[in-house]
């Protein structure tokens, strides 16, 4: 089992940054794939980006790709995602999510996913 803490979140005006991080807990960090999701008031939750257990595949929603990067450190047992070019449309709650997978493999919905957080509130103000 793992256990993940986001921390990161906060308010930013509409254009500038913020780095997202995933702690998880355990020693098998490496045989997860990782995910983000995000949930804004009144909507289903969303697909942001995923990274392999390697970290060297990597998918982003089309919604945030060019602006958010997600990256991984397998030592540190964490994974990021940088936010960057931050809109309005960019609020709500972002969740890390971890799947115990196959080499290679990077998952795009939720229900793949074993592991949450609870998540971290991101803001941008317009």
């Amino acid at each position: 089992q793992v256990q993940l803490v986001e921390s990161g979140g906060g308010l930013v005006q509409a254009g500038g940054s913020l780095r997202l991080s995933c702690a998880a807990s355990g020693r098998t960090f490496s045989s997860y794939s990782m995910g983000w999701f995000r949930q804004a008031p009144g909507k289903e939750r969303e697909f942001v980006a995923a990274v392999s257990r390697s970290g060297r595949s990597t998918k982003s929603a089309a919604s945030v790709n060019g602006r958010f990067t997600i990256s991984r450190d397998n030592a540190k047992n964490t994974v990021y995602l940088q936010m960057n070019s931050l809109k309005a449309e960019d609020t709500a709650i972002y969740s890390c999510a971890a799947n115990l997978a196959y080499i290679g493999v990077v998952n795009t919905t939720p229900r793949d996913y074993d592991y949450w957080g609870q998540g971290t509130q991101v803001t941008v103000s317009s």
